[in-house]
């Protein structure tokens, strides 16, 4: 199955999604073979009316510019999408929704269940955008692309090599299969487990990965390398440098805890500065 159904989250506060971040998602989705629909939520407040607020400070006023803006915001991004995307084939729509600022991440994550991959970007290290993206890998169902500001696009011609990150678990599993339409057209794809990390990842743990990958096409090897005491995350980014790697396949692990959601080692790093685009599957 293909990754025909794309959605594309566009931020609009307190800045919209940079164009050439915008640019990177049209360049990832024709490079999939999909279309594209891009949703840009603008926020509006909850603020009551409070005349000794309006009076001191214009709170009311101050909300409806920030609304303002924000719509704005959105406007010009989703018609940099509408330019990029039809220059590219790769236009399905391009929407616009309100929601309070703190509604956005569930209300992307509704709107991904039907959908066979969200690409969410993340501007800044601080952007809402983690909270968007982890909504929508623990939340719809669905997997996520997410793309940071040095996470180069691949180039024209397709992509190169993506990497597997592989242990043996159920996430790494099904990050595996929902990546399948991406792996098959990828030149190589490296099932990289890391030893002495964790007591299930084993030497020799990827070679069924390996095979099964084979039987559909991909050409995929298994690698290992040695955690030697660093973290996860910096093993992940130091093998993507060091290989060229285009892309990272992972599963996410998570869980919640008195209505805070408590994410695993690499899945809180990559969601935070990642290198490379990141497919990630819960």
């Amino acid at each position: 199955m293909a990754l025909n159904d794309i959605l594309l989250h566009i931020d609009t506060y307190p800045e919209a999604t940079p164009g050439p971040m915008i640019d990177a998602a049209v360049r990832l989705g024709a490079t999939f073979g999909g279309t594209i629909a891009a949703l840009a939520t603008e926020v509006t407040f909850p603020v009551k009316s409070n005349r000794v607020a309006d009076f001191l400070i214009g709170l009311g006023a101050l909300a409806q510019e920030e609304v303002a803006r924000s719509r704005k915001c959105g406007e010009a991004a989703l018609a940099h999408f509408t330019a990029a995307a039809r220059k590219a084939g790769v236009f399905q729509s391009a929407s616009a929704e309100t929601a309070f600022l703190y509604d956005i991440a569930d209300r992307v994550a509704l709107r991904a269940r039907t959908r066979d991959l969200c690409i969410v970007p993340l501007a800044e290290r601080f952007d809402g955008q983690q909270d968007v993206a982890q909504a929508v890998v623990f939340g719809s169902g669905r997997p996520a692309l997410v793309i940071g500001p040095t996470s180069a696009p691949p180039p024209e011609g397709g992509l190169g090599l993506v990497v597997v990150a592989w242990d043996g678990t159920r996430a790494a599993a099904r990050a595996m299969a929902d990546a399948l339409p991406i792996l098959v057209q990828a030149r190589a794809v490296h099932i990289l487990t890391v030893v002495n990390e964790k007591a299930a990842a084993t030497a020799g743990l990827g070679l069924e990965a390996v095979r099964h990958l084979t039987l559909h096409g991909a050409a995929a090897s298994a690698r290992e390398v040695d955690a030697g005491g660093d973290s996860i995350g910096e093993v992940l980014d130091r093998y993507l440098k060091d290989e060229g790697a285009e892309m990272l396949v992972m599963g996410a692990y998570g869980h919640s805890r008195l209505r805070e959601f408590i994410l695993g080692g690499a899945t809180d790093h990559m969601l935070r500065a990642p290198p490379v685009p990141v497919f990630m599957s819960h």
